[in-house]
């Protein structure tokens, strides 16, 4: 016979998991649209829950919207690793990790406004694009491809890069994202000690596949 018991807990379980995307997932719209100051009342009623269902997942709007920036920066890591798991030369790793993130700001402009709207979070998150690019960073340094002398410092120059060039390409929609992305790769790739030569090539190989990436860039 069935476990009415544990069926029910099941079913309370993603209701309450749906709640928390859908708060999540109307917190992120409004930091997509730069819109910080948006009382919980306001949230809920985008989210369609009640304001009880609010309190039973966050303690404050500033807690939320913490884990709505946290769960757009891991959208954003786990598909830089789907996109970039199988490379063998480190500096490629973070070339194609740069390289795809510049496109991915045209392709999924939900997800791009919401981490240009938290650029200072990028720098020292614990989630995302800034551990992973440290990552590579240091993977291209201990394999001898970088020549950095402080991995975290090299990690802000990147940031600023990645947070300036998606500015750009918002502000600019005439540029060619990739030409433009490439472009940047390849001087970051230089500044961190590859030959100009080195550098070119490296920014210039096949990408994968971005077809398949939804547009909408959904976080939640």
């Amino acid at each position: 016979m069935p476990d009415n018991g544990a069926t029910a807990e099941s079913r309370l379980e993603r209701r309450k998991a749906r709640t928390r995307t859908a708060l999540i997932r109307a917190a992120q719209t409004f930091i997509a649209q730069g819109n910080l100051n948006v009382p919980v009342l306001e949230i809920t009623q985008a989210a369609d829950v009640g304001m009880g269902s609010f309190y039973n997942h966050f303690d404050s709007k500033e807690q939320l919207y913490q884990a709505a920036v946290e769960a757009a920066l891991e959208t954003h890591g786990e598909l830089l690793d789907q996109l970039t798991g199988d490379l063998e030369d480190p500096a490629e790793t973070f070339a194609q990790a740069f390289r795809l993130t510049g496109r991915l700001f045209r392709l999924q402009p939900f997800l791009s406004r919401i981490l240009l709207n938290n650029a200072p979070a990028l720098i020292t998150a614990d989630r995302g694009l800034a551990p992973r690019a440290q990552r590579d960073i240091e993977a291209a340094t201990t394999a001898g491809r970088f020549i950095v002398r402080d991995p975290e410092l090299a990690l802000v120059l990147t940031a600023g890069a990645i947070m300036g060039l998606g500015q750009l390409l918002h502000d600019r929609p005439d540029r060619d994202d990739a030409e433009t992305t490439d472009a940047l790769a390849e001087d970051l790739l230089r500044t961190f000690g590859l030959t100009p030569d080195d550098a070119r090539e490296v920014s210039r190989r096949p990408l994968p596949d971005l077809d398949g990436v939804a547009h909408d860039g959904s976080a939640a």
